[in-house]
């Protein structure tokens, strides 16, 4: 197994430009981890929802990131209020970060049965630093000081768009720019997100996702996900995924009940680090509690 020293992941950490690259985790499920992103999600399953990411980048490579994210949403008594609350766990080489943050939509529901959502999201991202894992070969790396711990409050806002086979979303979950050392060049980029699907129903068991994901932010190219799901029968959820210019990859997913959902996803990077890795995986775990209905559940397709 091929492994590079902590050294370059700390290099590309302190880069202002690759801070700008990777800021936050990205999931390659992201169509099931919409309110990590966007906080006019928020109650939009019309139920309470638990869903959980663990997620594995460039595994085999010394310093890799490792992300787990948990988000809880459900609308409200008053059904055009929802309610969500995300937490973030993300290591990469020596920078820890937790980010917790809480959500609130609020929806306007029309005739069609769609619903025009929008959404405000408050949160903290705890920044952790630790020097004993910095060194290039045996000798430690010299940083500043300044790089401790940190406690940065933001806010961000969202809206969604979505009927029974289509959404649309727009939303940018971090609005203020903070420092990650106290200096005006390592701070956390604004970023911009669109998302789409849509549900083609071919027959009674066959239907297809199509998915997208687009990301702005200053300083950085612009990243955008695809992805195409086929879904049989309501229970079985298969597809491939592409990143620009970055990985491709697949993933599985199990509708074990109408309300659990067990799904896995691997990508593979198309740049010179694939070389020193052997992929990305993903688990995803989702539960909706359905205390609100009665009757017949009908399925969730985003």
């Amino acid at each position: 197994m091929k492994t590079v020293n902590k050294f370059f992941i700390v290099v590309a950490l302190l880069s202002s430009t690759c801070v700008v690259g990777q800021q936050d985790p990205h999931f390659s499920q992201y169509f099931d981890n919409a309110l990590f992103y966007n906080p006019a999600y928020a109650g939009s399953r019309d139920m309470l929802n638990v869903t959980a990411i663990h997620r594995e980048q460039w595994s085999g490579f010394d310093g890799r990131p490792r992300s787990t994210t948990l988000s809880i949403h459900s609308p409200l008594k008053y059904e055009s209020l929802g309610i969500g609350l995300t937490a973030v766990n993300d290591i990469t080489g020596p920078v820890r970060q937790t980010m917790v943050s809480g959500d609130i939509s609020y929806s306007l529901r029309f005739k069609n049965k769609s619903k025009l959502s929008f959404g405000l999201k408050a949160g903290v991202n705890l920044l952790g630093f630790d020097r004993d894992k910095l060194y290039n070969g045996s000798n430690p790396v010299n940083v500043s000081q300044q790089m401790d711990n940190r406690t940065n409050p933001n806010v961000g806002f969202g809206i969604l768009w979505h009927s029974s086979n289509f959404f649309v979303g727009l939303s940018t979950p971090k609005l203020l720019q903070n420092s990650y050392d106290g200096s005006a060049t390592n701070i956390e980029q604004r970023h911009y997100f669109a998302t789409l699907g849509y549900i083609a129903r071919l027959n009674d068991q066959w239907k297809l996702r199509p998915s997208s994901q687009v990301k702005v932010t200053t300083g950085a190219p612009l990243s955008l996900d695809v992805s195409l799901a086929a879904i049989y029968n309501d229970k079985i959820w298969f597809g491939g995924l592409y990143r620009l210019n970055a990985a491709f990859g697949g993933f599985l997913q199990f509708q074990i009940t109408p309300q659990f959902k067990l799904g896995v996803a691997s990508d593979f990077g198309t740049q010179k680090l694939r070389e020193y890795n052997q992929g990305t995986f993903e688990v995803l775990l989702s539960y909706d509690f359905n205390f609100l209905k009665k009757g017949y559940y009908s399925p969730r397709y985003f």
